[in-house]
Parts: structure tokens; C-alpha cells; sequence
């Protein structure tokens, strides 16, 4: 099953995207976006403010509440050089909650623009955060092929997370080849947004507003959520002839027991809302079959789900994590997942999902073939010629396979 899996050409996703389909701004509505709706093999199109109307009756919809930090930072050295330091993800303190309220000093695994121009000694910013001026100083190590960056700074009444919400910048996907501007700072959080960390928003959840959600309530249509902070690495092309060869990026997940039990009740009409909730919901059953077996490192590798398991139960798995949570007094699991989803994949616990329209040659596009099998050639093909717009600010789609 593994080599089969692995063998999968990466030419067979591919599609031509014009760069006039890839949406570079929102619309002003967030919820007037057009919907694509694939329903057991047909395609209908709709606008996403009437989703309430095409989910199944007591679905539970499953939203990642992870907020985009202003993780891009800019240092000037004497010589004029600008060198920008983006902050992928928190070392030391580890824990994104910590590491934002540290007051003197924190370490961050980092991409570096300019790097050439820093060949040694520490880089320093003189800035005003919250009516304070501090000097905020950055030194650099390689570690393992990785830049990790030691940020100081000489004020302690101020936090890591006040330095970037004051002079960092938000990200946004390089693909739309522009700087981010006033209006995203709104435009590209979701919602819901509230737990700090992503550099990289869940896309799928932009298109929602109070009122779509005040209507699924309405219907009778749940929701739950769960944290998975978006890295750099959701960007990352295929470059390998097969996926065999392609390295998924690790990305940090927290669901708490409240969620899984919720889950737990709604098994066969769970509809994710992106594919960061996919991969997160995915990876819970195999964290529950991992504890099932005693085993606690708490993390799930990227062909994992493709290595033979003693097989559970969605109920059964998700009850494992419920009894390891309860053994340790634990309100939340935390873990670790680089798991890729690829056609052939046995779905576990999500039935639907909301997505938006992804990048040919991607991981995400071979997720969406997951779903629905060679449909997503007639899905896409649908889409471009039906005035979709394309990629994070584009259209959304409802699969329900």
C-alpha cells in the first residue's frame, strides 16, 4: 500500500491556472462569494451565504480558530540593507500562548530575506510598542539546516506578542505578489479567529460572517473547533516527479476533550471547514489509535495512515484520546502532525468539507482528489469556466462525496 501510495505522479494533478483567476483581494461580502456544491457526483454553484441550506440535516461543522500573527519583521543594518526575518514558529518557550507573553527573550525558527547581507553579529530595531520605545535585538544560529533567530529586548513590562502586533507585518500568500495592505489585516482573519500563531490563514473559514453563523444555528447545524497553526510550508510546491519523494511540513494541533466528545457524538456527519481541519481530525483517530497501543509520543508521521494499524473504530479511537486525557488530568490533547492525504487515503472521522480552490501540483489538491476521486478534474473544470476566483481570497466549494 505504501509504495502504490507513494508512486502517485504528481503531473496527474496539475491544471492550468491563468493568473486572472487567482482572486487578489476579497470580495466586500465576505459571504457572497460564489459556492461550488458537489453532492454524490454532481456539481451545482450557489452563493456560500445559503450553505445552511446544502449541508445534511445535524451536521457538526468543525472550524480552526487560529489567528495570522504579524510574523514579518524588518531590521535595517547600518549600510542600508533591509534584512526581513519571518517567524515560523516559537522554539523557546516552545508553546505559542508562552512564547507571545515572554517579556525579556524568546527564540523562533525563522526564514531570513536578504540573508546574504547578514553575515554576522546581531541586528538591532529601535521602536515604539504601546507608547514605549525598546530595542529590540535579533542574533542568528543554524541549527540542523534551520535559522533560528534570539530576539531581546530591554523593556519587560513589554510581550513578544505586543513587539509584533505593534511592528510586524501580516503574510500573506506570495502568490498574490503584492504587500499586504490596511484592509487584510480584517480580510484575512476568519471570523472566529481568536488563538494567535498561524502565518498563514485558514482560508476556508474567510468566507464565513456572523450571519451565516447565526443562520446554521438556526437550521440546527453545529459547530465545534479545533486549533491548528497554518506554517510557511501550506506554500510549498511539489518539486518531486512523485509524492513519494515530496517532505511534508510539521504543523501543531490542540483539540480539546469538550470537542472530541462532540465529535464523538456526531461520527458520520462531521463536515470540516478546511483542509487544516481535515489534517487535524484525520491525525486525532491516529493519536487515538497511538494511545490505544500505549504508545504517547504524540505526533503522526507523514505515512503513518498508510502502515498497517490494528484498526478502531472512529468512536473507539476518539475514546482512547478521551481516556488518556482523563488519565492525566488533561482538559486538551496537544500534537504534532506532518500526515498527507492522498487518494487511496480511508477517511476516519470527517464526512465533508469546505475548501477553497488550490494550486495545481499541490498537497492540497491531491487532498481534494482524496475526496472525490478523478471529479476534481470536472470540479476544477467547472470552476474556470464558471467565473470561479481561485486561491486564498478566491471561491469555496462544498464537498459532500
Amino acid at each position: 500500500m505504501n509504495d502504490v501510495v507513494k508512486d502517485i505522479q504528481i503531473s496527474q494533478y496539475d491544471y492550468d491556472l491563468p493568473d486572472i483567476r487567482i482572486a487578489k483581494y476579497p470580495l466586500s461580502q465576505r459571504d457572497s462569494s460564489k459556492l461550488l456544491v458537489y453532492k454524490q457526483g454532481k456539481i451545482d454553484q450557489t452563493v456560500f451565504s445559503s450553505i445552511s441550506t446544502h449541508l445534511p440535516p445535524r451536521s457538526l461543522l468543525v472550524y480552526n480558530n487560529t489567528k495570522v500573527i504579524h510574523a514579518r519583521l524588518f531590521f535595517q543594518k547600518d549600510t542600508g540593507a533591509i534584512i526581513e526575518i519571518f517567524c515560523l514558529e516559537p522554539i523557546q518557550p516552545s508553546d505559542y500562548q508562552m512564547v507571545f507573553q515572554s517579556t525579556k527573550r524568546c527564540t523562533w525558527k525563522c526564514m531570513v530575506g536578504n540573508l546574504k547581507k547578514w553575515k554576522q553579529g546581531a541586528l538591532t530595531l529601535v521602536c515604539d510598542v504601546k507608547g514605549v520605545s525598546i530595542e529590540l535585538v535579533a542574533e542568528r544560529d543554524m541549527i540542523d539546516s534551520q535559522i533560528h533567530i534570539h530576539f531581546s529586548w530591554n523593556n519587560v513590562g513589554v510581550t513578544f506578542g505586543d513587539i509584533l502586533e505593534a511592528i510586524g507585518k501580516l503574510p500573506i500568500p506570495p502568490y498574490l505578489h503584492r504587500e499586504s495592505e490596511e484592509n487584510d489585516e480584517i480580510t484575512y482573519q476568519t471570523v472566529y479567529s481568536k488563538e494567535q500563531g498561524s502565518v498563514a490563514a485558514p482560508t476556508a473559514g474567510l468566507h464565513f460572517t456572523d450571519e451565516v453563523l447565526a443562520r446554521l444555528h438556526q437550521t440546527g447545524i453545529c459547530t465545534t473547533e479545533i486549533t491548528l497553526h497554518v506554517g510557511a510550508g501550506t506554500f510549498l510546491p511539489v518539486k518531486s516527479a512523485t509524492i513519494g519523494e515530496h517532505t511534508m511540513h510539521t504543523e501543531m494541533v490542540v483539540i480539546s476533550k469538550q470537542t472530541i466528545k462532540h465529535l464523538q457524538a456526531s461520527i458520520g456527519n462531521i463536515i470540516a471547514v478546511g483542509t487544516t481541519s481535515v489534517r487535524s481530525l484525520e491525525s486525532l483517530y491516529h493519536i487515538g489509535v497511538q494511545v490505544s497501543k500505549q504508545q504517547y509520543h504524540l505526533s503522526v508521521s507523514q505515512w503513518e495512515p498508510y502502515s498497517d494499524h490494528q484498526l478502531l473504530s472512529p468512536f473507539e479511537a476518539l475514546q482512547a484520546v478521551i481516556q488518556y486525557l482523563n488519565n492525566n488530568g488533561l482538559t486538551e490533547i496537544r500534537f504534532s502532525t506532518n500526515i498527507i492525504i492522498l487518494p487511496s487515503y480511508q477517511r476516519k472521522i470527517v464526512t465533508g468539507l469546505i475548501t477553497n480552490f488550490h494550486q495545481p501540483k499541490s498537497t492540497l489538491l491531491l487532498l481534494i482528489a482524496a475526496f472525490v476521486g478523478e471529479d476534481w478534474k470536472k470540479m476544477y473544470e467547472y470552476a474556470l469556466n464558471n467565473d470561479f476566483r481561485f486561491l486564498s481570497y478566491g471561491d469555496s466549494s462544498l464537498l459532500l462525496p
